[in-house]
């Protein structure tokens, strides 16, 4: 991952309802939601869920699937493993036990 990417993705979770949005997605897995349930779980209304899954989506966090007449939005699981990945990579000069379990966390979710 290049920093100009990497950058976009960090910028689109730098709002508050898309950061809602996003940590939602990532509790539901890969089934993803709906977006109207989507706004409605984190306060937004249609349109502006919409703006924003729209902005999490451009940065290639999300992944949208139409169903019938419903549009379901997912993480893109393999793209948060990039961001994690390149914000990790150098962590603690070689020495990640400097950093304690988070990094052994992320690790093993990078691998995953």
């Amino acid at each position: 991952m290049q920093a100009t990417e990497a950058v976009t993705c960090l910028s689109a979770l730098a709002h508050e309802q898309r950061l809602a949005i996003f940590r939602l997605l990532v509790k539901e897995g890969t089934s993803g939601l709906p977006a109207g349930e989507i706004a409605d779980a984190v306060g937004a209304t249609p349109t502006g869920a919409s703006f924003h899954l729209k902005e999490l989506d451009r940065a290639g966090l999300i992944h949208a699937t139409r169903v019938g007449r419903y549009i379901r939005y997912a993480v893109h699981f393999d793209k948060v493993r990039q961001v994690l990945t390149f914000l990790t990579e150098d962590c603690c000069q070689g020495q990640p036990e400097l950093c304690g379990s988070a990094i052994k966390k992320v690790r093993k979710l990078c691998k995953g």
